[in-house]
């Protein structure tokens, strides 16, 4: 079998709209299915982290967080 190894970005979003344990836990959900890893959700400063394969547009990450009620304000790749 051939190990394709999948570029990943590290990236870190401003998100609007979360104020408790389970907005975070409802957004990992939704940002795993778009097949995000090392999801690091915080609340307080209403910020996400994770790693995404590289062609994961701003667009998909948008649509993502808004299925689940929040706004995804900026987002940032490194």
């Amino acid at each position: 079998a051939l190990n394709r190894l999948i570029k990943m970005k590290k990236i870190t979003m401003k998100i609007e709209g979360m104020h408790c344990a389970s907005c975070a836990s409802n957004l990992t959900k939704s940002l795993t299915k778009l097949g995000a890893k090392e999801i690091n959700v915080n609340v307080i400063f209403g910020k996400a982290f994770a790693e995404v394969e590289d062609g994961i547009t701003e667009e998909q990450l948008r649509k993502s967080v808004k299925d689940v009620g929040f706004e995804l304000v900026e987002s940032e790749s490194e």
